[in-house]
């Protein structure tokens, strides 16, 4: 959880996101739809809205956060890349149905949110999924460190995982198997597991 440092024109700057963009694009480059639409989960400062839709210009990318202070930073990049393709933040909470978009997207993007919040979020997270992926293939791509029975958990990762519990006893990794079971009791089945730097996987799941 890196500092993010004030911007000018209220735009922020993540060194975490700079740092894993790259790696995160080839998985996208290589299991996103040329064209379609893709909804951003807890998209943050914003910097990985731009990457991407600059990186990838079929996509009409939407990116959203519940904080106001990241729309803003979100809003500013976005007012400076300009591009035709990444629309304005929207203000969604996975804690909170009534702001969910009731648009279809082909596939939702979520990097980091599922360990820096309550459990809650994460069921929240695979609703939304389902309701706006409502056709068979779309996809369900997520980013971060979990904690995996076959894999030793790495001892970065497991000071990580306590200096969050540390914030809010609510955060924490997750099992990933049991993502996976909550993700399929919402249409949505694992496809895809690839191992990524700093000890974090990638996880795609598909709408059946």
């Amino acid at each position: 959880m890196d500092t993010l440092i004030a911007l000018p024109a209220g735009a922020m700057a993540s060194p975490a996101a700079v740092r894993n963009a790259e790696p995160i694009l080839q998985r996208l480059r290589a299991h996103l739809p040329n064209k379609g639409r893709v909804l951003e989960i807890a998209a943050g400062a914003g910097q990985h809205a731009v990457a991407f839709s600059t990186a990838l210009p079929g996509l009409d990318w939407t990116p959203s956060d519940p904080s106001p202070e990241a729309r803003a930073s979100i809003a500013a990049w976005t007012a400076e890349a300009d591009l035709s393709n990444l629309q304005p933040p929207l203000a969604l909470d996975c804690l909170d149905e009534t702001t969910w978009p009731h648009a279809s997207f082909d596939a939702v993007v979520c990097i980091n949110m599922i360990h820096i919040s309550p459990w809650a979020a994460t069921e929240g997270l695979m609703a939304l999924a389902e309701r706006v992926l409502p056709r068979p293939g779309g996809l369900l791509y997520l980013y971060g460190p979990y904690r995996e029975a076959e894999v030793a958990l790495a001892p970065s990762n497991e000071a990580f995982d306590a200096s969050l519990k540390a914030r809010d006893p609510a955060w924490g990794l997750r099992d990933r198997d049991e993502v996976v079971a909550l993700a399929r009791s919402h249409g949505l089945a694992l496809t895809l597991r690839t191992e990524m730097p700093a000890n974090n996987v990638s996880l795609l799941f598909r709408r059946t």
